[in-house]
Parts: C-alpha cells; sequence; structure tokens
C-alpha cells in the first residue's frame, strides 16, 4: 500500500502533486472510499461533522478533489455484512480517504472488520489519511492523543510505518499544539516522531519517506 499522512487534507499544490504522483493517473480518473469511522470515537465530532467529510465540506480537501467516484466505507458495518460483499469494494478502489477523530477507535475498527489484515495485500491502493486517519498507520500516538480506551488499553495503533505523527502543529484553533508541547510529546514517545501542520503530509512508498510541505514541521 502506498501512504500520504496528512494533518489537515490535500491542502495545498504540493501534496495534491503527491496524490497524483502515488495514484499513476488523475484524480477524475480514481475511484474513491471515504471512511469516516474514526469521527465517531472523538468527543469533539459529531454526526454533523462526519457527514461534512463525506459531502467535501471540510476546511481541507479530501471528497472533493474531483474523483471519479465517492463510496462511503463504515468500518462499524463491515463484521455485519460479511467480507464477501466488502472486500471487492477495498480491493475495486484506487485510493481510501480515512478522516480524523480517535485514533484508536479506528485501529480498534480496522482489526475488528478485518480492513487491517487486507492492506497487505493491496500494493497499489493509495491510503490518504487525515490527523487520526494518519496516526492510526503509526506504532504509538501518545496518550495526549486517546480519547477513546481500547479494551486492552494503551495507545498503539497498527504500526505500519515506523514513525509517529503529532499532527495540526500551530493550528489556530489548538493553541496547545505548539512545538514545545510537540517536544514534550516526542520524548514520551521514546521513538522516530514528525510534527506536521496541516499545509504538511508525510508520503510513504515502499518503506521510503518523503515530507511534502509548504508549511511547518520538525
Amino acid at each position: 500500500m502506498k501512504f500520504l499522512l496528512t494533518s489537515g487534507g490535500v491542502t495545498n499544490t504540493s501534496i495534491r502533486d503527491a496524490l497524483v504522483d502515488l495514484l499513476g493517473k488523475p484524480i477524475a480518473d480514481c475511484d474513491a472510499l471515504c471512511i469516516p469511522t474514526a469521527e465517531y470515537g472523538h468527543p469533539s465530532c459529531t454526526p454533523a461533522s462526519a457527514w461534512r467529510f463525506i459531502a467535501g465540506q471540510t476546511p481541507g480537501p479530501m471528497c472533493d478533489l474531483g474523483w471519479k467516484s465517492v463510496g462511503v466505507l463504515e468500518l462499524t458495518a463491515l463484521p455485519s455484512i460479511g467480507e464477501e460483499r466488502w472486500v471487492p469494494w477495498v480491493r475495486e478502489a484506487d485510493v481510501l480517504l480515512v478522516d480524523g477523530g480517535d485514533a484508536t477507535y479506528l485501529c480498534h475498527w480496522m482489526r475488528q472488520s478485518g480492513l487491517a489484515d487486507l492492506l497487505q495485500s493491496l500494493p497499489e491502493t493509495v491510503w490518504v489519511g487525515v490527523s487520526a486517519g494518519s496516526m492510526v498507520m503509526t506504532p504509538r500516538i501518545g496518550d495526549d492523543f486517546v480519547n477513546w480506551t481500547p479494551p486492552e488499553g494503551g495507545d498503539r495503533t497498527l504500526g505500519v510505518v515506523d514513525f509517529s505523527i503529532f499532527p495540526h502543529l500551530g493550528h489556530e484553533l489548538m493553541p496547545e499544539n505548539t512545538m514545545a508541547e510537540a517536544e514534550r510529546w516526542a520524548a514520551d514517545i521514546a521513538g522516530p516522531a514528525y510534527a506536521i501542520d496541516d499545509q504538511t503530509a508525510i508520503k510513504v512508498t515502499d518503506g521510503t519517506v518523503q515530507i511534502i510541505s509548504e508549511g511547518h514541521w520538525q
């Protein structure tokens, strides 16, 4: 699988160009599935914010980039319908657009649904994450970002990539997301980590990591 791990979506030309490079063809020729599941695990998210993501009415473009088609993949529903229905939907998609919210909740449902196990068999599919949708791919998110506690506890996520992410660096609506706070968080993570703002993304292909930014990161 190929990854474009963003803080705030496809917010500038550089990130959009990186997405097109990963897709290998124009956005208008690609079928997308959007995953809003992480929204339901975070106290700041609501049914209205989940709808805004699906409808393409969020500040960071995702579902409204001009895809050939966009469908909704709700992970909490998948265990009840059987893999014979939903796995073909995922395999036929060019890209998965994964919203933010709570990364541990998203991780839980990726495992419960079977999507986490499917990822390694999707070498050409692109995963585009926003905030928690990006953090879920990391080994740990840090206790500060855990709002929904998984049954097994802790802050561990899928560990598909080998670094952690502190999103929304310097965001005007999140005054606590300072560089000093990011450095304190990183010391607790005790592993490779990036602090990124909403104009930055991390592109990962075949284990190669590239920072795509028109903003600030460390």
